[in-house]
Parts: C-alpha cells; structure tokens; sequence
C-alpha cells in the first residue's frame, strides 16, 4: 500500500486537472465491479428455475443461512420484488414457453454481459485517457525541469540516466496508469460485490472460502519484493547501457578511426547480458504469482465442492457460489499482478521525485531587478572560483567598459571558460561579484541579463531544424528579413542560398550537413540576429582551418563592431585587434596589456606567441 500512496500521492496534482474524466472512469469502473455480482443472482435464478420442482420446493423450505434481520428482510423483499418483476420473462422448468420467457432466456445472460463489458470498456478508456495526459504533462515537467536546472547539475549527470528520467521513467508510470488504474478500481470493488452476494448465499461457506485468501496474499507480497530489486537493477543497467551508447554514436568517428568497433560493441554486449539477467529475475517473480495463486484458489475450490456435498446443498446454490468463487478470484489475480506494477513503477517514481526535487544553484532573486539595455561597464570584482575544493579563479579584477574589447589568453585549465560561465551566469562566483551597469548580477532576471549577450563558440550548436529556424533561435519573433540580414552580415547569405531548399533547408542533427565553417557562420549570423550589446567569443575560430579561419574572422569582426568584446582565444593572432588582453595562468591574471606591449614584455603571452610562431618584428613590419 505505501507504494500505491507513493504513487497516488506524486500524480494526484496531475489528476486534478482531469478531474472530471477521471471521475467518470471511476465510478464506471465502480459501476463494473458492481455488476458482476448480478451473474450470481442471474446463474442462481436460472439453476433454480431449471431445477425439477421438488428441489425447488427443497431450496425454498430450507432453513435461511443467516439469521432474520433488517437488511437481510429488506434484501428478500427487494429479491422478491425482482423475481416477481422478471419472472414472466424467463423459462421455468414444466411451464409453458411463450415469447416473453424465449426473449429472457436468450438476452439475460447476453444483456448483463454486455452491461459488465461496456461499463469496463467505458472504465478503461476514460482513465486511459487521463493516463496518458498526466504522462505527457509529466514527461513535459520533466523536460522543463531538467532545462531549468544550473550547469553543474549536469556536470555530474550522465546522459543516460538524463534520458532515462525523462523517457524510462515517465514510460513506467505511463504503463502503471495505463494498465493498473482501471484495475485499482474495478477489482476491489468486484471482489467486495461478489463476496456480499456469496454472503448472502451462504456466509459460513463465504468465511471459508476467505481461509485461503491469506495464502494468496503472502506469495505476492514475498515476490513483489524480489520484482522491486529487480526493477531497480534493471533501471540501474539501462541507464549505464544508454549512456554507453549516447558516447558511441556522439564518438563514431574516433571508434572508426581507431578500431575500436568491435571493443565498444562487446562492452554494450556485456551489458545487454546484465539487463536480460535483472529482466528475468523479474519476471519469473513476476510470473510465479499466478500459479502460486491459481493453486491455492483451485485447492479451495476442492475444499468447498466437497464441503457442499457433505451439506447437500441444493444445485442452484452450489452452481451459484462455485461461479462466484471463480469470479472472486480472477480480481484477485489481476491485483496480484498490480501489485507487482506498482513495485516496478515506484522506483521510477521515486527517481522521478528526485528530479522534480531538484534546485538550481543559479537562480533568480525573489525579486529581480528589471534590467534595461547595457548602458556603461561590466565589472569583476575580486571574483573567486572553485569547484568544489579546487579553486579554479582567483581575486580576478575586471573593468570592461561599454565598446571595449579585451582578450583572453590562457594555457588550457587556465580558467579563461570558467570566467565565461561567470559572464553568462552559468554559476555564480565564490567570492566576490560580477556587475552589470553597477549591479550585481544576483540582484537582476537572469533572463534580462543573458539577453544583453550573444555567444559565439568554438562548439558549435545546431538544431535538427532549418537554417532559418537556427538563426531565428537567436531572438524570438524574428521575420525573415532580419534572419536573411543577419547571414548576410555573417558571410552565410550565398552558401545558403546554394543549399537545396535555401534558408528552408534542414542542417541535421547537430548540423551534420553542413560544413565546420557553414555550421559557424550560421551561429554568428544567430548571435547578429540576437543583435546583444555584449558579444562574447569563446574560441570561435579554434577548430577552423587557416583558410575558413580567415572567412569566419571577417565575419566575426563584422559582428563586433559597435559591441563590447570578450575575446578568449587560442590562437593569438586573432587577439591583435583588442583594446586589452589579459593572461591567465592557474586562475590568476599575470600579465596585462595590448598586444604588442605584451610582446615586448617578454613574459607567458609572448611565450605562448612564439610557440604559435608569432614574433613582435613580425607584428611590427
């Protein structure tokens, strides 16, 4: 039961917005379970009918098995009211047949049929049809969340367990929902109506045929245990196996290039074996339950057939409670193998739980400053970083005037990226602040912050969309001229005309069909479209060749006229036209100054410089 509230308890504000469908479903589902205890009377009613008249006359005679009382005498004149009203209706041994009593006798057991399956398919569908929005509002709530949580998050989650939550998960419950909520009304209310209608009949024989009721309840709740450690080794594998293959088919190009086709495929065979292990643990768990249960009900059946014999209870009655007992223990089964459903689907909700738990680290204050457009100077002010125990920033102090652009240079791990998640406020610092306009960057919407930024990469970042869509993610809202004006102003405007649907053309998923330079270009003609005050350039040319270098740095210095620049580059050479360039070196700023002066300083930027083959003479001719 805790893992059913578990369950009720996590999707009941999803519910909620269904209400009305949902209650529906359930009090036809109530409805079902209701209807089911009418093949008792109808199956008593007919054997009775059918029997010859002396063991009608036996039947009526004996003894009541329950003692006279109020509801028991209300329930006989409502009993005896009905057989008056259907008794013209239906065939009686050693009566005449008419027309009435042939249209009874073949539409009874038809008609109640038709009822009970109709309200159950009525049932079925109108909470199917809650399961399934509640799955995809979640799914949605999900996906929202994760897109809402800070960078580190992602730090420390693989992807695998990433797409697990959002698509593993969210299936369990779907398939919880979609299978077991229509039982988890309709069973329970059917075995409660069966047993007051066998009750009725005979209510010692009902509190016998409750004896084994406990022998069936102990195997489920013994296997449901194992079925849940199963579940949760299985979710534990998948995540580790998707994972595996998200790297292989990011990676396929370095598998290729080095062999290592048939390493990777025996590593996600090796997983695969671990996963078919937890799968079958699981179901033959799952699958032990119906014959444990089948056995014991069947051995009860005995037990009850020769208890009536030994009573010599009349036909009608035996047929009518051994149909009872067959149709009390299908319910039972099928809650059996709900039980089992709500151990499988309560460690995905319970991963679910977690996510939605989850906070940002980087958030908005609870009432952020509005921010209008970047009027005079960004300002680091003796910022610190670390992650975790490792200080990846150090005292960093910073002025960038509104139209200034300043260089980064750095040895990798030098912090020069760490200072622009800093900037776009992909974390905050650990001491001290960043300023925009003299307000600290907590104090203002991180939205109106990112929008006075434009990024410009060296990873570049397409969507499986069209070109114009990619350009268009740069500002909502924008019309087509300005997107065809923005690849313009990037050099992108001819080579995408070329393309074979021109601005319509789809790039492919993560702009596989276009070129290293095409797939840059497009990304600074987003960042034209974005049309931010603050440009910042994150190794946008360091994975170009010298001769695409050239056609992306024209159009990126196109870009960074009339805009503040943060320039952090590798190569150097493309640092040459800033106003400043600063030189970290294990988080600190060690050497400051234009490029040349730095050169003639002699210090760790000319260093580099000469590794890159650049020499102040050069420079200076």
């Amino acid at each position: 039961m805790s893992h059913l509230r578990n369950i009720l308890r996590f999707g009941g504000p999803y519910l909620k917005r269904y209400w009305a469908r949902f209650v529906a479903g359930v009090l036809l589902g109530v409805l079902f379970g209701l209807s089911n205890a009418s093949f008792l009377w109808a199956v008593n009613t007919l054997i009775k009918r059918m029997s010859p008249p002396a063991a009608i006359t036996a039947s009526v005679s004996a003894p009541p098995a329950v003692a006279p009382g109020y509801w028991r005498g209300q329930v006989a004149q409502w009993k005896e009211s009905i057989d008056r009203a259907v008794d013209p209706w239906l065939p009686m041994m050693h009566r005449r047949v008419d027309w009435r009593q042939i249209t009874g006798g073949l539409l009874l057991l038809p008609l109640l049929v038709a009822l009970r399956g109709y309200l159950g398919f009525l049932s079925s569908y109108c909470l199917a049809w809650v399961s399934e929005r509640v799955v995809n509002d979640l799914r949605i709530d999900v996906l929202k969340k994760l897109t809402g949580l800070s960078i580190d998050f992602f730090n420390r989650s693989t992807m695998g367990d990433l797409l697990t939550r959002v698509n593993g998960d969210t299936a369990a419950l779907q398939r919880c929902l979609s299978l077991g909520l229509s039982d988890l009304v309709k069973e329970p209310v059917t075995i409660i109506s069966i047993l007051v209608g066998l009750c009725f009949l005979d209510w010692k024989l009902t509190a016998g045929a409750m004896v084994f009721f406990p022998l069936c309840v102990l195997p489920i709740i013994v296997l449901g245990r194992k079925v849940r450690k199963a579940a949760k080794a299985n979710v534990g594998t998948t995540i580790t196996q998707s994972s595996l293959l998200v790297e292989m088919l990011s990676g396929i190009r370095v598998i290729k290039a080095f062999g290592l086709e048939a390493r990777q495929v025996e590593r996600f065979r090796d997983l695969s074996r671990q996963l078919i292990h937890h799968t079958m643990k699981g179901i033959r768990a799952k699958e032990l339950i119906n014959p444990f249960i089948e056995t014991i009900s069947m051995l009860g059946f005995g037990v009850l057939i020769v208890y009536i014999a030994y009573q010599q209870r009349s036909i009608s009655q035996m047929v009518a409670f051994l149909t009872g007992i067959a149709f009390l223990y299908t319910p039972i089964k099928k809650l059996a193998g709900l039980h089992v459903l709500l151990q499988q689907t309560d460690v995905g909700i319970n991963r679910l739980m977690h996510i939605l738990q989850e906070q940002p680290s980087v958030k908005d204050s609870p009432r952020p400053k509005a921010m209008p457009d970047f009027r005079s100077a960004l300002t680091v002010a003796n910022v610190t970083f670390s992650y975790g125990d490792r200080a990846v920033l150090r005292n960093i102090q910073l002025t960038i005037p509104r139209g200034f652009k300043l260089g980064v240079a750095g040895e990798s791990g030098s912090g020069k990226s760490t200072l622009v998640n800093l900037l776009f406020r992909f974390y905050d610092p650990t001491q001290g602040s960043l300023r925009i306009d003299g307000e600290d960057f907590r104090d203002v919407s991180i939205a109106d912050l990112r929008r006075q930024m434009a990024l410009v990469s060296q990873e570049v970042v397409l969507f499986d969309m069209t070109v114009a869509e990619n350009i268009a993610c740069g500002r909502a809202g924008c019309s087509q001229s300005e997107i065809e004006q923005a690849a313009k102003g990037a050099h992108a405007h001819e080579f995408i005309l070329q393309l074979s649907q021109g601005y319509d053309t789809r790039v492919g998923e993560r702009g596989v069909k276009l070129s290293g330079g095409q797939r840059q270009r497009i990304a600074i003609a987003r960042a034209f479209v974005r049309n931010a005050p603050i440009l910042i350039l994150d190794e946008a040319t360091g994975a170009l060749d010298s001769g695409t270098e050239a056609e992306v740095q024209a159009a990126i210095d196109e870009l960074a006229e009339h805009r503040t620049v943060v320039s952090v580059a590798h190569r150097l050479s493309t640092l040459a036209g800033t106003d400043q360039i600063i030189v970290l070196s294990q988080g600190e700023i060690v050497e400051t100054g234009h490029f040349r002066e730095l050169l003639r300083k002699q210090g760790r930027f000319a260093a580099m410089a000469r590794a890159q083959g650049i020499y102040l003479d050069a420079v200076q001719a």
